[in-house]
């Protein structure tokens, strides 16, 4: 299964200060608007997600059809597809895409202790 390109989404209490921070670490801004509330993070190969009031928790994000550049991979996954393979595993799904759907949609699920995980396909 490819999940695609994978980072961490932190809600934030505060963009600018969450922001000023993870920049004295090394990352610089890649995408997002800071004035919506969310910005996408990179240091290296690394991806953070920065949301503001956005979600409750931390989340583990898989992007099918994205590289770490936000490139579209030419052979990837449909988030359809990976939604099959997990319920033909037995996990619980959250939230779910419309099977009958395609182009962007997104899934959710929760591991055994308790992380959330969201499948986010943009393509």
């Amino acid at each position: 299964m490819k999940l695609g390109a994978f980072s961490i989404s932190l809600a934030v209490k505060d963009i600018a200060a969450s922001r000023a921070f993870h920049e004295k670490l090394g990352f610089n801004i890649f995408g997002g608007d800071q004035a919506q509330r969310w910005l996408i993070m990179k240091n290296g190969d690394t991806l953070i997600g920065l949301f503001e009031g956005m979600f409750e928790n931390n989340l583990l994000t898989f992007n099918p059809g994205w590289d770490s550049n936000a490139q579209p991979l030419p052979d990837f996954d449909d988030v359809r597809a990976i939604q099959r393979h997990l319920q033909s595993q037995g996990i619980a799904l959250t939230t779910t895409a419309d099977a009958s759907s395609s182009g962007p949609a997104h899934l959710t699920l929760v591991d055994p202790d308790g992380n959330q995980i969201l499948i986010d396909q943009h393509r």
